[in-house]
């Protein structure tokens, strides 16, 4: 295979989205895996929605990702600049080519016209497209309409009567008939590119072999085609994959929940699993698997796997993932996550023990499937009341054996030292041998008394993280709901 060169090209109007991660990590894919180089390219002509802001979006959350590139923005290269905008003068140029070729022509023509012309064809049942009115303006027609002030654009001049075929890696050839083109626009009034035409200059010069973005780009490629041709260029090779839809099979929008990477992160979904699960929207590895490192995925990628039927965002099976890499992680990397959740909920100041937040975290992590959720499983520790919280669990407090479990469990509290789950195991084991009573009537009404619910961490973590005050002062806690006056020890 050729020297790979693939490009992510954004335009950066807002911040980096689900499809677009995908697209970009498609690119990288292939790009790691045959030593090819990945191209971060900024495409920001349109003026008035791209902003700084996000662009820096875009590429922190590329790195988040762990997508990294070889050459473009922030990194230059042999081909740069690499940023629309910085290239205008570059475009021009090409775009005095094809006028002076015959192959482009300026339009005179209002928003107001090219809509009436609009919805002329559409009443006779044709395509909408432009029909060439000002291709052949004479040049005294051309300086009246200039006189009243209009600024041209410049149209490309599409072949008629031909037959477009792309061949798309995902999908196979695909056929365009130019007379349902019309003629484009390539160069706005106010002097600005428009997309099909920068894009196209863009990878030529910057040696692109291979296009991989989302179907929604397939009907602009015979227009790129076109004008490939016309300028002489080598054209890239195209795959478009397919689109990712909600639940409800329909486009995926704000309304399906979140929609861009950094609303995942901020939500406490890991890299890992991000990338694990973009990387199977589209694209079938051979087996069963669904489990991979990014190594695995560079390995196993391959273009001839990524499906043309549309990708289901599945948020149960993210989720799955993101659990699963939770578990997996370093204990004190979700530590380190966790801990903003953490102190916004009140919950911590920052400055605690390590070695006690690890305790806090590893109760609660196989419950979450993101570390927001952290919040939701931790507040038994901080609460300051922990009465029944419910029927079941308050009638599991009042059992008949619970004062004497109480009381055999506040004496070891005063006794023992619980700083840790090994000490906590032991208290545990001494209470069941004190009281003589099996595990169940034994740990199931500590847990109510300390936590005020039948279900939640092991009792061997509650123990170490509530600490010798906390513990005293929950049990007498539970001796007051009962209405029982606590022994003396």
């Amino acid at each position: 295979m050729e020297r790979v060169r693939v490009r992510f090209a954004p335009s950066p109007t807002g911040p980096l989205h689900i499809g677009g991660a995908r697209s970009a990590l498609f690119n990288w894919l292939l790009a790691r895996k045959y030593n090819g180089t990945m191209v971060v390219r900024i495409e920001d002509t349109d003026l008035e929605r791209s902003s700084p802001e996000s662009e820096k979006n875009i590429l922190d959350s590329l790195r988040w990702l762990g997508i990294d590139w070889d050459e473009g923005v922030e990194k230059g290269g042999p081909y740069g600049p690499y940023r629309q905008t910085e290239r205008v003068e570059i475009y021009r140029e090409y775009a005095q080519r094809l006028l002076a070729e015959g192959k482009a022509y300026y339009c005179y023509c209002t928003e107001e016209e090219l809509e009436a012309e609009r919805q002329a064809l559409l009443a006779r049942g044709e395509m909408p497209r432009y029909t060439g009115r000002c291709l052949r303006l004479t040049v005294a027609e051309k300086r009246r309409l200039e006189a009243e002030g209009r600024r041209p654009a410049l149209r490309f001049r599409v072949p008629p009567g031909r037959v477009v075929t792309v061949e798309d890696l995902v999908r196979g050839p695909v056929r365009f008939e130019t007379d349902g083109i019309g003629d484009f626009v390539i160069v706005k009034s106010d002097g600005i590119p428009t997309y099909n035409f920068a894009v196209v200059i863009d990878d030529a010069l910057m040696k692109i072999t291979h296009v991989i973005r989302g179907e929604e780009h397939l009907s602009n490629t015979p227009r790129q085609l076109l004008l490939y041709e016309a300028l002489g260029f080598t054209p890239p090779r195209f795959a478009h994959v397919s689109l990712i839809l909600g639940q409800d099979r329909t486009k995926m929008s704000k309304r399906h929940g979140a929609t861009s990477v950094e609303q995942y992160r901020r939500m406490g979904y890991l890299p890992e699993a991000l990338i694990n699960f973009l990387a199977l929207l589209g694209w079938a590895p051979e087996g069963e698997k669904e489990i991979f490192s990014r190594e695995e995925l560079i390995q196993e990628f391959s273009l001839d796997r990524v499906a043309k039927n549309p990708a289901v965002f599945d948020l149960e099976k993210l989720n799955w993932l993101n659990g699963y890499y939770i578990r997996q992680a370093p204990l004190a990397k979700i530590r380190e996550l966790a801990v903003p959740y953490l102190r916004e909920a009140g919950y911590i100041t920052g400055q605690e023990n390590p070695a006690w937040l690890d305790l806090v975290v590893q109760s609660v992590r196989e419950y979450l499937t993101c570390l927001a959720e952290i919040t939701q499983h931790v507040g038994i520790y901080f609460a300051p009341q922990v009465p029944p919280a419910d029927e079941e669990a308050a009638n599991v407090l009042r059992g008949e054996q619970v004062p004497q479990v109480l009381t055999a469990f506040s004496r070891l509290v005063e006794e023992r030292d619980i700083t840790t789950v090994e000490e906590a195991k032991a208290v545990l084991k001494d209470l069941t041998r004190m009281t003589r009573l099996g595990g169940k009537q034994v740990y199931l009404p500590l847990r109510v008394a300390l936590t005020g619910r039948t279900r939640g961490p092991e009792l061997y973590y509650i123990l170490p993280i509530l600490g010798r005050e906390k513990l005293k002062q929950r049990v007498e806690a539970a001796f007051a709901w009962l209405g029982v006056e606590k022994p003396a020890p």
